[in-house]
């Protein structure tokens, strides 16, 4: 009998370029069919046949409460019931700018935006302003957004100078790209000094969760930090995916590096499109009406998205919420390492605040090369058996998964119950 996923699916591909709207939800990373979901309550979702799965993407992790939490359903209604848009100043965005700029300090100013992707392309673009400089670096692995300059193929070796790694980015824009490896700060120094005038900024994941979970050396980070205030370059911690992620701080608050720039998503529109960039006033006075850098948006700032995202950030900030998160995940990584070590399975996780990391290799990568070592086939099977039993996890390898506060301990037993018969099959072959 053919699904309705399947059905879906089929016709998505007619109208919808590979099916989708955004590339790895087409499953072509593990094979099979994508999943089509109608409904989602706390931490778990129901796809358009009814089955349920319990949700280990959260959305790519702004769902931190869970689906339709309450709260924040009601703040969208109420906000909703005023207008949905007005392409002019509201009181909520000062609220917002407020409240982000209380718990991320280093945020001395604020501005609002659609998307994670428009916050690290209007940062860069901003740190180019300041400092009258071109290039960037980024660090392999390391996923920014979609704009053109950040499109730029890893390589090995010391570094590699604007490739693009899309079709459509033109090789004079990805130039002025330098791409290093991460947690190598030996080719952070030797990059700097070769040109370290020319470096108008260094955006990078503080917790990497786009090559699956990578966790930052803190010696990198410290040479970093140190590198950029020596050399004038601007330091744009990308906490996307990380910010109110990894700690209520973020991940500057978690290990107590204060970048000069941060880029906000995901959690702070509670499951609507917000972005946000922020960082020193000083650099931040360069974007228009006020200097010459330019950036806008007609969306920005929408009342409804912003709504959801209050109601999110003043929820998180109960008392015990991170340790309660931090405390789950471990629990859930715990019990999958004893699942795959019970099976005889090489297998390897870790966690960051409400993140973690799934690894088919016997250690926890530490960089895009080691990461590149996975047995991807074993992850490929593991997560068809993880879906089979309505375990929903990313569908790649190289993704990060995420707990929410919905998560119980029974939703935890079910998965690692779930995972011994998943790693008997990737041990089968």
């Amino acid at each position: 009998m053919t699904s309705n996923n399947q059905i879906l699916f089929e016709q998505s591909q007619q109208l919808i370029p590979g099916g989708v709207n955004s590339p790895v939800r087409a499953f072509r990373s593990v094979g099979g069919t994508p999943v089509f979901f109608k409904k989602g309550l706390g931490s778990k979702l129901w796809d358009v046949d009814g089955k349920e799965y319990l949700d280990y993407i959260n959305s790519w992790g702004p769902m931190i409460l869970g689906h339709a939490h309450p709260d924040v359903v009601a703040s969208v209604q109420a906000a909703a019931a005023n207008s949905l848009s007005f392409g002019a100043p509201t009181g909520l965005e000062l609220e917002m700018a407020a409240l982000i700029h209380k718990l991320v300090p280093s945020m001395e100013q604020v501005r609002l935006n659609s998307s994670g992707t428009e916050a690290t392309m209007s940062a860069i673009r901003t740190a180019r302003g300041f400092t009258g400089r071109d290039k960037i670096i980024k660090f392999e692995g390391c996923y920014h957004g979609h704009s053109d300059g950040l499109l730029v193929k890893a390589g090995s070796g010391l570094l590699t100078f604007g490739e693009p790694d899309s079709g459509g980015v033109p090789a004079s824009v990805a130039a002025h790209t330098i791409t290093l490896e991460y947690n190598n700060s030996q080719q952070l120094t030797d990059i700097f000094k070769q040109m370290g005038d020319e470096i108008a900024c260094v955006i990078i994941e503080p917790v990497v969760g786009n090559m699956n979970l990578i966790v930052p050396h803190l010696e990198f980070l410290t040479t970093l930090r140190s590198l950029c205030t020596h050399y004038g370059a601007v330091l744009i911690f990308d906490e996307v995916m990380t910010g109110f992620r990894v700690a209520l701080g973020g991940a500057q608050a978690l290990y107590n590096i204060q970048p000069d720039m941060t880029t906000l998503g995901k959690v702070i529109g509670g499951g609507l499109p917000v972005g946000a960039f922020g960082g020193r006033k000083d650099i931040m006075q360069c974007l228009a009406p006020v200097g010459k850098v330019y950036q806008a948006g007609t969306l920005s700032g929408n009342p409804v998205a912003v709504s959801a995202g209050l109601t999110t950030l003043k929820l998180v900030q109960a008392e015990g919420f991170y340790e309660r998160l931090t405390a789950q995940t471990q629990k859930l990584m715990d019990g999958l390492v004893q699942a795959a070590k019970s099976a005889h399975v090489t297998f390897s996780a870790q966690s960051v605040g409400g993140m973690f990391g799934l690894y088919f290799r016997a250690d926890c990568p530490t960089s895009y090369a080691e990461m590149m070592q996975s047995d991807r086939p074993a992850f490929n099977r593991f997560f068809h058996s993880m879906l089979e039993s309505g375990v929903y996890l990313g569908p790649s390898a190289f993704e990060a998964g995420f707990v929410s506060a919905a998560h119980t301990d029974s939703d935890i037993a079910y998965t690692i119950e779930a995972a011994h018969q998943a790693f008997a099959t990737v041990k089968a072959g």
